[in-house]
């Protein structure tokens, strides 16, 4: 039997949970016992009713939690205080981004936990299955948040995207033709919006030709033509990811001069560092700055603001896994699937993922099965 734990999120302006009731209720079915702190549900919608009425325990603090629990499933990646709780051996499931963040990166280090980090599960088509929906969310909401903030009460150029009959419409440059840019530059041409989808990889540009709506065209990305559209650009959404690693940077401060004034740029990539020298992590209380003129939205957590999408999307991906990691271990299921022995990124002290031991110089041993 393992002890699950579910603590409520403390990252600032988080509403979603890591595991639902239903999810509670499958877990106990198969002989583990759930501890989940008061109120952990509440922001996406489940109060602590629903999981006792599934066998759950409601237990009061995080201390309880962290410290009972074999193995905690959350969302976000554990915060300082949250690390200080973490116990030897113990699994943490969650979202990491290490290449992002050093100091969480030495502190499950030092804490000898093991991260399994939903963002580096792989699947058999070369996808990131756990990261996808939280990057359907965010490429959906980018262009929903940076159309708010072309406003001009909100310090944008005052620009309508889908613009109307004698009017041009906004321009739109989405950098990345993966997930978040496609599902960005999907909802950007719903709108009536010009959009330009920037990748290096031609063969994706092709499959995007094929299926993009006539409003939206691809340009191979390269630092003359990302230059070239930041001046044309209204919108600009950063979604370029590498897995696990640190995102590069496409955006240099001083591109920003060729940028409108009241242009806004929607740093999707900044769990992973961002993708623009001038970002940095906001929230969803205080979402917005401006440098050199541009409205600047990079929060780290944008999915969060959704919660009650965020949380079925996530946890329908997540639960399958949870079952899994809760009826065996993390060492005999990464050696029965090197899928999943990818989502390890540190293993009682030691790092097992590459490109975050790259991003912080810091020793990599690769995962023995």
């Amino acid at each position: 039997m393992t002890i699950v734990g579910v603590p409520t999120e403390v990252k600032k302006d988080e509403y979603r949970v890591g595991l639902r009731p239903v999810g509670a209720e499958i877990l106990i079915r198969n002989g583990n016992s759930v501890l989940v702190q008061a109120s952990a549900g509440i922001g996406s919608g489940y109060d602590d009713a629903l999981y006792l009425a599934v066998g759950a325990q409601i237990v009061p603090t995080a201390e309880e939690v962290w410290g009972t629990a074999d193995m905690i499933v959350k969302v976000k990646e554990p915060q300082p205080q949250e690390v200080e709780l973490i116990r030897d051996g113990q699994t943490v499931f969650t979202y990491f981004h290490f290449a992002a963040d050093r100091e969480l990166t030495v502190g499950c280090l030092e804490r000898g936990c093991i991260s399994v980090a939903y963002e580096t599960l792989t699947d058999n088509l070369g996808h990131l299955p756990l990261l996808t929906p939280m990057s359907e969310i965010a490429g959906k909401l980018s262009v929903q948040e940076g159309a708010k903030y072309l406003e001009r009460p909100q310090g944008g150029r005052g620009i309508l995207l889908g613009g109307v009959p004698g009017v041009e419409t906004g321009k739109v440059l989405v950098l990345g033709g993966g997930v978040v840019g496609t599902c960005a530059a999907t909802v950007a041409a719903g709108m009536g919006a010009d959009v330009v989808m920037m990748d290096i990889n031609i063969d994706r540009m092709r499959q995007l030709d094929e299926f993009m709506p006539a409003n939206c065209r691809t340009i191979y990305s390269d630092p003359e033509a990302i230059r070239d559209h930041l001046a044309w650009a209204d919108l600009v959404i950063g979604a370029v990811l590498i897995p696990g690693a640190k995102a590069p940077n496409l955006v240099s401060r001083a591109d920003l001069s060729h940028m409108k004034t009241g242009s806004v740029i929607v740093d999707v990539a900044i769990d992973q560092g961002g993708c623009v020298e001038t970002a940095k992590v906001t929230t969803h209380s205080d979402p917005i700055y401006t440098i050199d003129g541009v409205v600047h939205y990079c929060v780290g957590n944008m999915p969060g603001a959704v919660a009650r999408t965020s949380t079925q999307a996530l946890t329908n991906a997540t639960m399958p896994w949870v079952a899994k990691l809760a009826s065996s271990s993390a060492m005999k299921l990464a050696k029965d699937d090197h899928h999943f022995a990818n989502a390890i990124n540190t293993h009682r002290g030691v790092l097992t993922n590459q490109p975050v031991a790259e991003a912080h110089d810091l020793p990599f041993e690769a995962m023995t099965v």
